[in-house]
């Protein structure tokens, strides 16, 4: 039941997420004044603290088995993402371009899923 529970407060917020990207890309696209745009640039936040809330509700339920295999695929992502951000920074000084910081959070979920599938296997 918990599991469903999860899912649907993810997929709702992700769906709202979604969404408000949308809106707010499409609002940007306008002039506004500064405090504005800066407010509509944001608005997407409070969704993703939403997502945040709801995958932290989801490790607290979890039995002492889900919670060892997330606090590995957690470190794992965070290590495997701090090396290769920080190698393509050193890259980025010897002339490869400028990545956005966009590009950090699908590298991170990937680790992390990464992590997840090792962790599972490690210990079936």
């Amino acid at each position: 039941m918990a599991r469903y529970r999860f899912i649907y407060q993810f997929g709702l917020t992700m769906l709202a997420y979604l969404l408000s990207v949308v809106v707010s890309s499409q609002l940007l696209t306008t002039p506004h004044g500064a405090f504005l745009s800066i407010a509509v640039a944001l608005l997407p936040v409070p969704f993703l603290c939403l997502m945040a809330t709801a995958v932290v509700r989801q490790l607290r339920r979890m039995d002492e088995l889900g919670q060892r295999i997330q606090l590995e695929a957690l470190g794992l992502a965070f290590v495997g993402s701090a090396l290769i951000t920080f190698s393509y920074g050193f890259l980025e000084t010897a002339g490869f371009p400028r990545l956005s910081m966009f590009y950090v959070w699908p590298l991170m979920g990937s680790m992390w899923a990464l992590g997840c599938v090792l962790g599972v296997r490690r210990y079936r």
